[in-house]
């Protein structure tokens, strides 16, 4: 047995190697090797994909155009296609007055009904004595026996009332020197600066080279406001810092349409009703300033038609520090009292040149008595 472990041992030298249980080391005799000799596996190479055919490039986005200039409906006509807007208000004016002048013979008691009706639409106690007077020669004279010659004779005689002689024209044809001017007075709140643009796109409608001046420095908002419509019709604004002169920035805008051969020029004024005498003096010192540069032709009034009682007080004040040339109704479509429209020209003793019949851009139309008062009677 010892002899072949000799032999065994013979045949295998173990020297040096690990024993089982031992810790594998790398033997002492081992050759050594350099880092550069160590093969470092190679990444598998995969094929490249397929490229995806280039993206067609977005065209650059275009810069956003200012609002264009809108086309703006005729003037001609205009009260007669608003005239369903307006009859929707007033319908029940002229109903209750037909209701009770139909038969054309009437008692006292209802002729107090009549004198009634005119009082609760605003007429007035000078207007409604002057209708009562013509109703009741005209139903005297027994020429009054149908419905329909009942309305003939109360559409003749509220015409009548509503003077259609008088000058409604807007003031606007340029001198020859000179664009003609135009002051907007009114009290905050009534839409002065808003019909003053509308104004604008009437006149522009009309082929006049339009400035605007926004002597309401006293709201940012107005210039802001003034600038949004004449963008949109072609009109230039001429404008001060908030706080500003109002006569200084009215002056720089009769300037401006002078140089720019403007037709004529819309000034929107403060509308700040505080005391008699400190709008006697900003409303004097604008006019006085504008007038040492070019005459103003026209001033027109904005009244809020559905204020009734207190809008006439508010333009009485102001008839009595500028001199008034004409009025301008809004929110007519409104009110049920259209006989607001006969007391202005009656207390103020100036033409209603201009209505406001809704809050479109083309909703301010000129006025006509006789489309009013067919819009009344329905």
């Amino acid at each position: 047995t010892f002899s072949q472990g000799a032999a065994a041992e013979e045949r295998l030298d173990t020297t040096g190697l690990p024993a089982v249980g031992d810790d594998a080391t790398i033997p002492r005799d081992a050759p050594r090797r350099t880092i550069s000799d160590v093969g470092l596996p190679e990444p598998e190479t995969l094929a490249p994909p397929p490229e995806a055919p280039p993206a067609p490039e977005a065209p650059a986005p275009e810069e956003p155009e200012g609002p264009g200039i809108e086309a703006i409906e005729p003037t001609e006509g205009r009260l007669e296609r608003l005239r369903g807007r307006l009859a929707k208000s007033q319908n029940a004016f002229g109903r209750s007055l037909l209701g009770l002048i139909g038969g054309g013979d009437l008692d006292e008691d209802s002729w107090q009904d009549v004198e009634d009706t005119l009082l609760i639409a605003d007429l007035g106690p000078v207007a409604t004595a002057s209708v009562m007077t013509q109703l009741r020669s005209r139903l005297a004279g027994g020429d009054v026996r149908t419905e329909a010659d009942a309305k003939a004779a109360l559409r003749d005689v509220l015409i009548t009332q509503l003077q259609p002689g008088m000058d409604r024209s807007i003031h606007v044809l340029p001198h020859a020197d000179r664009p003609s001017v135009l002051l907007v007075v009114g009290v905050n709140g009534t839409g002065k600066t808003t019909t003053v643009g509308k104004l604008a796109r009437v006149l522009v409608a009309d082929g006049r080279r339009v400035v605007l001046g926004a002597a309401d420095t006293f709201r940012a908002a107005a210039a802001d406001q003034l600038e949004m419509w004449a963008s949109r019709v072609g009109a230039e604004v001429v404008r001060g810092p908030e706080g500003a002169d109002p006569a200084s920035v009215a002056f720089d805008a009769v300037d401006k349409g002078i140089a720019a051969g403007a037709d004529v020029v819309l000034v929107d004024t403060a509308g700040r009703l505080h005391t008699k005498v400190g709008l006697m003096d900003e409303l004097g010192k604008v006019k006085r300033v504008v007038t040492k540069r070019a005459e103003v032709d026209e001033v027109l009034l904005v009244l809020d038609a559905t204020i009734g009682q207190n809008g006439l007080a508010q333009a009485r004040v102001f008839a009595e520090v500028v001199d008034i040339t004409g009025a301008v109704l809004t929110k007519l479509d409104g009110t049920a009292k259209g006989g607001i429209v006969f007391r202005v020209q009656q207390e103020l003793g100036v033409p209603v040149k201009l209505v406001g019949l809704g809050e479109g851009p083309d909703d301010l139309a000129p006025f006509e008595a006789a489309a009013f008062v067919d819009a009344l009677l329905g």
